[in-house]
Order: structure tokens, then C-alpha cells, then sequence
């Protein structure tokens, strides 16, 4: 005789439950659907994190917030009230026509595929699974997450692992750093001989200066507000550090500027940049902004021998070097399917354990009387 253990399904039937949705939801906007002087204005600054946390909590028992440079995603579990209306009281804006929502089983499988990097600006891009780890964590740490999203963002970082393991979607990678790299290589005609300076010294600056480096540049200006964190990246992968105050002085010597650095506020402005330019008469100047928000001031795009490009301007470059990875879209998403249904069976099991235990308990209370 063959013994099997029931199913989710078999389990409700045996108990005459309708099973409940997933009650997880996501709202959000991305590079996808909002430009990037909208993106800024839902931020996540530095130092904010539990402000944001705290507020979500009014409307849903389990919080998680992925804010990246290309996208601010918040994931609710326990579902108590409106997520469209609580993005935009959160950051006080009018963002209703550039939000997307979904709902439980899509909510799930809409972060499978951004950790696997298939939503990314940049498809198949490394950089995301780490950051979608490091919110989970940030949520599960102060407590803010659950059962639900525990297991959701958990699927979600194994199927981004997957995905890149078995499909090769990652190979070759091209990050939006690698992309303003590569821009400038091909506005200059080599960067060999040129001085780069970048603004910041956190993980998407250290990628930047790695790329600086692979594409022959010599000589690096790091500069950040914490001077001892620029001198770090300085010194592990070759270059000057430079404290922030100290930026006016050295920009005159930069023939490219990647900024990639959380600042509240723009670090550089036209008029600087117009000063800077006095000092090297003839050479003109190539700025890329990859921050969000953007701490580049968009008026030095007016000054002559200034050429200023942000985000969205790297998106042409972007998809042209992705063309090679568009094979390994189906074999992809078929992973975040299965992943999906492995979660689909998770929850339906909870469930009709839920309903059970639940007879069980109203079957003991009658005995009791």
C-alpha cells in the first residue's frame, strides 16, 4: 500500500475552506515608469530608513522597502489599507500615474524577477540581489518582516541565484557604471591618458572605479565627504583621495566626473564647473550623474564645454549591449514560474493547516461544553 500526504488543496476540501490569496503586495515606481527627477522624489535617504518603516507599519503587519537608484518598491504583507495612498502620503507627492501594484501571487513573482535582475534597467545586472538581501535584512533584523515576507523575499533571493547559475543571463554583465564608462571611451576615443574623478566611495563607486581601471585610465580622484572612506577605495584599487571640501580644487584636473554618492543636496553646480573649466581652457568636461536622487545640478548642462548625462541618458547605451542576453529570457523566466508555484504550494499547505488546526479547535470547544 502506498501512503501520500495531502495536498494544500486535499487539505481545504477535506475542511470546505476557500483558500485566501497571498496577502502580499508591492507598489512602486522604477526607471520604467517614472523619470528620473520623479524617482528622486521618492528616495530613501540615508538615515531615513525607519522613518519610512514606521509609517508603512500603519498599513501593513510586514514591511520590506527596496529603494535603489532605479526604483522604490514596498512590499506589504497583512494588508491594512491602501498601498497606492500610503506611497504618496509617505513621501508627500503626487506619484499616482507612475505607480505600479500587484497582488499576491504577482506581487511574489514581480521581486523573483527583479532580484534575478529582469526588471533591471540594466538586464541580467549583479548588483540588484544584493540589494534586495540587504532590505530583506534590514526589515527581519528590526522585526518588521514575517512569515510571509520572510518566505517571499527568501524565494526571491534563491531564484535570482538560480537564474544566474544556470541560464547565463549574467555573463558579460553591463552595469549602468560600465555604461557611463564605456560612453566616455567612446565620446574621447580612450580614456588612457585621462584623469577621472569620482564623487562618492560606496559599493556603485567602487564598480565605477573598477571599470575606470579595465578601460586603462591611470589616474583616479576619489572623493568623498568621509575622507578616510575615499581613501579606503583609493588605496584598494589605485588612486588619490579626496576630501569633499576639496573638490573645487581638484575638478579643474577631471576630464570625466561619474558622481554615484547619496548626498541630500547637489555637490556641484554650474558656476563651479564654469570656474573649473577657466582652468583648462579647450579640454571640455564629461559629466555622468548615476545618483538618485541626482546630485548634480542640471544647470551645468548649460555651460559651455560642459557635458552633463544622467541616468535616462544611459538607457540607449544600456540596451544595445543587452541584445546578446535575450536568449536566456525564456529559460528564466521559466525558474521565477516554478518559483512562483513552489510559493503558490507553500501557501495553499499554510493555509489548510491554518483551517484545520482551526476545526480542530472549534471540534475541542464543543466537546468542552
Amino acid at each position: 500500500m502506498t501512503l501520500s500526504c495531502p495536498t494544500g488543496k486535499e487539505l481545504l476540501r477535506a475542511h470546505m475552506v476557500q483558500p485566501a490569496p497571498l496577502d502580499l503586495a508591492v507598489v512602486g515606481l522604477n526607471h520604467q515608469t517614472a523619470p528620473v527627477e520623479v524617482r528622486e522624489g521618492a528616495a530613501v535617504r540615508a538615515g531615513s530608513e525607519e522613518e519610512v518603516y514606521r509609517y508603512f507599519a500603519a498599513y501593513a503587519q510586514e514591511v520590506m522597502v527596496l529603494a535603489t537608484c532605479n526604483r522604490t518598491e514596498v512590499y506589504l504583507a497583512g494588508l491594512l489599507g491602501d498601498p497606492l495612498r500610503a506611497f504618496g502620503e509617505a513621501w508627500g507627492g503626487s506619484f499616482r500615474e507612475h505607480l505600479y501594484v500587484y497582488r499576491g501571487d504577482a506581487a511574489a513573482a514581480h521581486l523573483y524577477r527583479v532580484a534575478a535582475g529582469l526588471d533591471s534597467l540594466v538586464l541580467g545586472e549583479t548588483q540588484i540581489q544584493g540589494q534586495v538581501k540587504r532590505a530583506w535584512q534590514l526589515s527581519h533584523g528590526h522585526g518588521w518582516s514575517g512569515t510571509v515576507l520572510n518566505k517571499v523575499a527568501q524565494g526571491a533571493l534563491a531564484a535570482g541565484k538560480r537564474i544566474r547559475t544556470e541560464t547565463g543571463l549574467s555573463e558579460r554583465v553591463v552595469s549602468v557604471s560600465s555604461a557611463a564608462v564605456e560612453l566616455a571611451q567612446g565620446i574621447l576615443g580612450g580614456l588612457e591618458s585621462r584623469t577621472a574623478l569620482i564623487i562618492g566611495a560606496g559599493e556603485t563607486a567602487e564598480l565605477t572605479l573598477t571599470h575606470l581601471r579595465a578601460a586603462g585610465v591611470q589616474n583616479v580622484i576619489v572623493v568623498n565627504r568621509t575622507v578616510e572612506r575615499a581613501r579606503q577605495l583609493a588605496e584598494k584599487l589605485g588612486g588619490q583621495a579626496c576630501a569633499s571640501e576639496y573638490l573645487s580644487e581638484v575638478l579643474p584636473q577631471a576630464d570625466v566626473v561619474i558622481a554615484s554618492s547619496a548626498a541630500p543636496h547637489y555637490v556641484l553646480n554650474g558656476p563651479e564647473v564654469a570656474a573649473a573649466l577657466l582652468g583648462r581652457p579647450q579640454r571640455p568636461m564629461f559629466l555622468f550623474d548615476i545618483s538618485v536622487p541626482r546630485i548634480l545640478a542640471p544647470d551645468i548642462a548649460q555651460v559651455p564645454g560642459a557635458h552633463l548625462y544622467n541616468l535616462d541618458d544611459l538607457t540607449d547605451l544600456v540596451n544595445r549591449n543587452l541584445q546578446s542576453r535575450f536568449a536566456a529570457l525564456p529559460h528564466a523566466e521559466a525558474i521565477v514560474r516554478e518559483a512562483a508555484a513552489d510559493l503558490s504550494r507553500w501557501h495553499l499547505t499554510r493555509n489548510a493547516q491554518q483551517a484545520r488546526a482551526g476545526a480542530v479547535g472549534a471540534r475541542l470547544a464543543v466537546a468542552g461544553d
